[in-house]
This record gives C-alpha cells, sequence and structure tokens, in this order.
C-alpha cells in the first residue's frame, strides 16, 4: 500500500501537480516557501496591483484595514511577561493585548508592502520586538488556545517583514527565539479539547514552522492536522460515525454522539461543533483553511484531499443556514445559534475559483460579507489577501 502510494506521488509530481493520499500528512518542503503563510508574495503582489488601480473588492478592503485600530502609526504595544487567559478569557492578563498586537503587527506588515510606506514596517518590528523582549509564559486554562490564537498572526507578520522589508530588523532573532521557546512548546502537542482549539493550534504551529524552517515540528503539525480535520468535518464516506482522534478515547457511539454536542445524526458538512455554534465552528474551519493554504504555498496542495472535500462542504452546510435556512429537526434539535464570521474567502477561493467547484451559498455569504474584516482573534482582511485572488 505504502509503495503503491509513493509510486502515485511520483507521477504526480512528474505531470507538475502533488496529488497527497487522502490518509498521509504532507511532508515538510526541500525548501520552505517565503513569504509563506497562508499568503504568498504572489497574491501580495496581486492585492497590491489591485488596490493601486483602485480596483473593488480589493480597495474597499484595503481602505478599511487602513481605518481600523491595528493599523494606528500611533499604536503602543502592551507586552506582558505572563499572559493569564482563563476560559472565555475570565480572567484577561493580557490576553485580548497579545492577540491584537499580533494582528497590528500582521496589518502593519501588509500596509508596508501594499504601500511601500516604511513606518508600517518599523511599526510591525516595534510591535514585534516588544512582545519578544521579556521571557514570556502562557497560564491558565485557555493558555493553549491563546497561544494559537496569537501565534497564528505573529509568523505571518515576520514573514512579510523578513522577506520582503529591505531595512533592518536587529532583533529577528530574539523574536525568532521567543516563538521556538515560547509559542511552540505550548501547541505544538496539541489539545483534546473541542476541535477548534487543535485546529488553531496547528495553524500556529504550523506558521510558526515554516517561519523557523523547522522541519520536524512542520511534519508534527502537519500530521495532527490531518487527524484533527478529519475528526472535525465529517463525510458521508467516514461510514455511520464521525472519524476521531485516537488519544481521545472515544471508542463507543455514545461517546462521539455527546462529544459531537448531542448530534446523532452526521451529515456532509457537519462540524463537530456545529450544535454548539457557528461561532467556534467558524474558528474551526478558518484554521483549516489557513493551513491548506499555506501547505498550497509550501508546495503541497491539501485541497484536492480529504481536506479540501471537508473544507467544501463544511463551508457549504454552514453557509446555508447562516444566509437564513431553517433547520431540520435532525440537526441540533432544530435549533442553531449562528454568527459563522468572516472565515470564507480563503476556502471560497481555493475551492471555487480555483478548483471550480460550485459553492453557491459559500460564495453568497462570501460576497455579502465582503469587505471581510478581523474577528480580532486570529482572522483578518481575508478579502483583500485572499478574495478572487488567482495567485
Amino acid at each position: 500500500m505504502r509503495r503503491t502510494a509513493l509510486l502515485a506521488a511520483s507521477a504526480a509530481l512528474v505531470a507538475g501537480v502533488l496529488a497527497w493520499p487522502a490518509d498521509a500528512a504532507p511532508s515538510a518542503p526541500a525548501a520552505f516557501a517565503h513569504p509563506g503563510v497562508t499568503v504568498s508574495k504572489g497574491q501580495l503582489d496581486f492585492t497590491r496591483s489591485k488596490v493601486n488601480a483602485g480596483a473593488q473588492p480589493w480597495k474597499g478592503a484595503f481602505d478599511q484595514m487602513m481605518a481600523s485600530k491595528y493599523a494606528d502609526l500611533n499604536r503602543t504595544p502592551k507586552p506582558r511577561a505572563i499572559v493569564e487567559c482563563g476560559s472565555y478569557s475570565n480572567p484577561n492578563l493580557g490576553c485580548t493585548d497579545e492577540r491584537e498586537d499580533a494582528i497590528a503587527a500582521y496589518t502593519h506588515a501588509l500596509a508596508w508592502y501594499l504601500t511601500r510606506d516604511e513606518r508600517h514596517a518599523r511599526k510591525a518590528i516595534e510591535v514585534m520586538d516588544a512582545w519578544s523582549a521579556v521571557i514570556r509564559d502562557h497560564t491558565n486554562s485557555n493558555a493553549p488556545l491563546q497561544t494559537g490564537w496569537a501565534g497564528s498572526s505573529w509568523p505571518k507578520a515576520a514573514e512579510i517583514i523578513t522577506y520582503t522589508y529591505t531595512g533592518t530588523w536587529a532583533n529577528s532573532g530574539r523574536f525568532a527565539t521567543m516563538l521556538r521557546t515560547v509559542y511552540l512548546p505550548e501547541i505544538i502537542n496539541g489539545s483534546n479539547s473541542n476541535g477548534n482549539w487543535e485546529l488553531s493550534m496547528m495553524e500556529a504551529a504550523v506558521g510558526i514552522s515554516v517561519f523557523l524552517e523547522d522541519k520536524a515540528s512542520y511534519d508534527k503539525a502537519m500530521a495532527k492536522f490531518r487527524t484533527r480535520t478529519a475528526a472535525y468535518v465529517y463525510l458521508e464516506s467516514d461510514g455511520a460515525l464521525p472519524k476521531t482522534v485516537p488519544s481521545q478515547n472515544l471508542n463507543t457511539r455514545e461517546k462521539i454522539v455527546k462529544y459531537w454536542q448531542g448530534q446523532s445524526t452526521f451529515v456532509n458538512g457537519l462540524s463537530q461543533e456545529t450544535c454548539r455554534d457557528f461561532t467556534h465552528t467558524g474558528y474551526g474551519l478558518s484554521a483549516i483553511s489557513h493551513v491548506a493554504e499555506t501547505s498550497r504555498i509550501q508546495g503541497q496542495d491539501l485541497y484536492g484531499t480529504d481536506v479540501g472535500e471537508r473544507l467544501r462542504h463544511g463551508l457549504g452546510l454552514h453557509a446555508k443556514y447562516q444566509l437564513g435556512a431553517g433547520a431540520e429537526g435532525r440537526l441540533c434539535g432544530g435549533s442553531l445559534k449562528l454568527g459563522l464570521g468572516p472565515v470564507t474567502e480563503v476556502g471560497h477561493n481555493a475551492l471555487a475559483n480555483r478548483l471550480g467547484h460550485a459553492m453557491t451559498n459559500t460564495r453568497t455569504l462570501t460576497l455579502r460579507g465582503r469587505p471581510a474584516g478581523s474577528n480580532n482573534l486570529f482572522v483578518a482582511w481575508e478579502t483583500l489577501t485572499h478574495g478572487d485572488n488567482p495567485a
């Protein structure tokens, strides 16, 4: 079986496309592509050309970003030696500051690339330096998730500055050390909590691994990501019950149904958290799209595997109800908590625009939400970077 899979992958390479077996985690590339976390140089160049031409929706998305608090050149970062985050941010000792400073660093990095205004590059560096200047730790119950959220934005900012800014970032090594010694250990071993936790943690781990060019961590994070994605979004091909993560010991139907928020009927695109609420489900779907996008930039396209199928059906099912369709009684008892968030642009662009899948509900919701802003956690400006972006 292994030899057959390898032969199939080799044939695909000859054709110029890597078709990865559905049950395998991709390995790190021989050489990492930079900038290569969620957004590539080609995508940035496309966006810049559209913004400079005043074309929509990119110009409107750019104006939205530049008018946000995250693009403020007078922003003062608020680093803490210890960030304490409880459930639902209670306590909230540096949690919001850390996440929003990370988004601000990414925002200023984007602003630098799109405008070539060096003030934004220097502000991004200032924010990253502020948070790497102290020996830091994360404590309390939400530490892994908090680390995953902030850790998803930091490498996106660092990649753009490191590989496109020609000025000096004297303390880039210190920032890299902070990601390696504070963030990565907190997230790389995953989580047995609700699936959005581990997916966000693996998004951060993959992005940090690209920035650090750490192949071992990249491989470990990708393996966990593949297992968790398969256990987070159900496909009918999975069988009568959803797939599970071995470490969670969900070895009976009763345990699985309880973990899936009491849902006992499984349909294409249903998420482990659908019957909890759409907001947390949106976190999970967003993280899946971000990791898939990073993997594609790094040369291994997951959109053609079960990851893409799960993302496609997951977005489609939730978009349908977010647009106003009534829930059938078999779905969450007929009661849904909506609020998917600005999470559809990356997946829609990859699956509908690049691969040609019909995604009517997802497209309708995506267009209705433009320009997509930030969820103030780890999602930001994706109409700008990925909306109808062919690169």
